[in-house]
């Protein structure tokens, strides 16, 4: 029988996403039990995204996926059909149906779409330090910048306040440092010199003192939800940018959004495209915050979904809390790559009819494994199966069409971003004493690299100590236990202080680098004999410990000889007495052996 799949077909109450040998959805009381979306390139990724996107949205759930291609913008304009979906109507005995959907565009950069904007302060300094990469020591530095700015009064809403607060806190920090803790110059010109690389990668459009109100992601228009669209085939190329924009985006939503319980359906969808990049080099306090929040959203009614090429792409404590999968296929040319389709297929329920592993080598473009969670919230078996097609146009929509769209928004800003009359107007005007003098920049680089030297030696005076700690220790141990314990936590101080000392060293370069100046130059071998002093104490310290951990283990083995022997001397003493005052003992003793 026909069937058009955009009527609403109450009996089914599915989100139509793919054919086997009979329509496959996702129950939408699961919808927000998350998902993945995974496959090699050119499997068929983005249009599956397209599907599952229009099919929440013509359920009345807003959605809001982050657009890595600039493909996702046909959403907005009616499909058509072609030759190659008339033979998947004839072939799945169902009839498409073509609409748009109302759509939301966004850009950090405001050149695709409405801007999304944050100020510092909403960003806050736990989750600003993680995103510039900063050191225990910068972190507590950043978070009394934060805390004197709410003692004063002084809100941060750009980079430029915050730039201004450093300053202010690095100047006085004899007198913060008797009530808030050390305040260190060093750690400051580290914040700052992080801030720029922020700026460089765009930050200071998304943090530039005017926040964005999340909860606006989430509305319908006609009865169908509004689907929101990040451009961010530009952002991906800043990964410092995207992460922060993420987090922030998460944490907001989870901050905002109110406990409904186990609705009907989910209250708002979130499509996260390539998102190794959400996971790369990110520290461990910052996955364990993603985990929580993925953990936890649910209960909020939001779905989180997760494309990507590879689910070993996902770290393990989020890819389990992923309900609803769509895996493409996947390419297996190396002994890694058959470990992790083994894997793949082992995480299905299995289906008798065929073999997951070998499914997921012969899968072609369009076709994919699915798993859904049924009414119980239990996986369903795997199916092997073809995805349908979108609704809406496969590929982008026109700039013209993309700006009609938004200049009618209601986020749209008559400054940005389409025309950009003022930025070109700005790079027209003549820039007057906009290079400093190079003088005063070769001074400024000198007074950095000092600094950086400074904090350098700093390190290897603190390894060195370190290093008499231990031969201090090994001198008057006794317990091997308590040495082996008290020893640990030394080296491991220790390979953090190398660390430490390894990014002033590059720091150094870089700021070096591209100087003629005898002084500077002067500086830079002064600071790789620095460092090589640092590596040079860390060697040291190795060589102490092993040193101490081969003496420990020894007295180890020796203390267990001497207790063995201690146990066989009373054991003889007993049985010497046993036979004196028990002579009968020794028979009994015979027979026993």
């Amino acid at each position: 029988m026909l069937i058009n799949l955009n009527t609403n077909d109450a009996e089914a109450n599915l989100l139509y996403a793919a054919f086997s040998d009979r329509l496959i959805g996702i129950v939408p009381k699961m919808g927000n039990r998350h998902g993945l979306i995974a496959g090699a390139t050119g499997t068929g990724k983005t249009v599956s995204l397209q599907v599952l996107a229009e099919g929440f949205s013509q359920m009345g759930v807003p959605v809001f996926m982050a657009d890595m291609k600039g493909d996702l913008s046909g959403v907005a304009k009616a499909g058509k059909l072609n030759k190659f979906m008339e033979k998947r109507q004839a072939e799945f005995g169902i009839e498409y149906g073509f609409q748009a959907f109302p759509v939301e565009f966004f850009d950090v950069f405001k050149e695709q779409g409405n801007p999304i904007r944050v100020t510092v302060n909403d960003l806050g300094s736990q989750l600003l330090s993680r995103i510039l990469e900063l050191n225990d020591t910068q972190e507590g530095v950043l978070t009394i910048a934060f805390r004197v700015s709410r003692e004063q009064n002084k809100p941060m809403e750009t980079l430029d306040d915050l730039r201004k607060m450093l300053t202010y806190v690095s100047e006085n920090a004899q007198e913060l440092s008797a009530t808030l803790g050390a305040v260190s110059t060093a750690s400051v010109g580290a914040i700052q010199r992080a801030l720029l690389r922020l700026e460089e990668e765009g930050g200071d459009k998304f943090l530039c003192g005017k926040s964005f109100n999340v909860m606006d992601f989430i509305k319908t228009r006609d009865g169908k939800g509004v689907i929101n669209i990040l451009a961010a085939d530009k952002l991906g190329n800043s990964p410092l940018l995207y992460s922060t924009f993420l987090f922030w985006l998460l944490t907001a939503l989870y901050e905002n959004l109110p406990e409904v319980g186990d609705a009907e359906k989910p209250k708002f969808v979130f499509f996260f495209d390539e998102a190794h990049l959400l996971f790369n080099d990110t520290q461990k306090a910052v996955l364990d915050k993603i985990e929580k929040i993925v953990r936890l959203i649910r209960s909020k009614g939001v779905g989180v979904y997760f494309i990507t090429q590879s689910p070993i792409d996902i770290p393990e404590n989020v890819l389990a809390q992923l309900g609803n999968k769509v895996q493409h296929a996947l390419r297996a040319f190396t002994p890694k790559d058959q470990r992790t389709i083994k894997s793949v297929a082992d995480g299905f329920r299995e289906n008798p009819k065929f073999k997951s592993e070998e499914a997921l080598l012969e899968l072609e473009t369009g076709e994919a494994l699915i798993s859904f969670l049924d009414e119980k919230g239990a996986p369903s078996m795997v199916e092997r199966a073809k995805m349908l097609s979108p609704a809406g146009q496969i590929g982008p929509i026109t700039d013209e069409e993309r700006r009609e769209i938004i200049t009618k928004s209601s986020f749209y800003e008559k400054e940005t971003p389409v025309v950009k009359q003022r930025e070109v107007e700005e790079k027209s005007e003549p820039k007057v004493n906009e290079e400093p003098k190079v003088e005063d920049k070769n001074a400024e680089i000198l007074a950095e690299v000092e600094s950086i030297v400074e904090e350098m030696q700093k390190k290897v005076d603190e390894i060195t100590e370190l290093k008499n700690k231990i031969t201090e220790m090994r001198s008057v141990t006794e317990d091997a236990t308590e040495a082996k314990d008290t020893i640990k936590p030394y080296l491991s101080e220790a390979k953090k202080l190398k660390d430490d000392a390894n990014g002033l060293y590059k720091n150094v370069v870089k700021t070096v680098g591209a100087s003629t100046d005898k002084s500077l130059t002067s500086l830079l071998k002064k600071g790789e004999k620095k460092y090589d002093d640092a590596e040079k104490a860390l060697d040291k310290l190795k060589t102490e410990y092993d040193a101490v951990f081969k003496k420990l283990s020894d007295l180890e083995k020796k203390e267990k000889k001497e207790n063995e022997k201690k146990k066989k001397w009373w054991y003889n003493l007993f049985i010497s007495i046993l036979h004196i005052f028990v002579p009968s003992s020794k028979k009994v003793l015979k027979k026993k052996r």
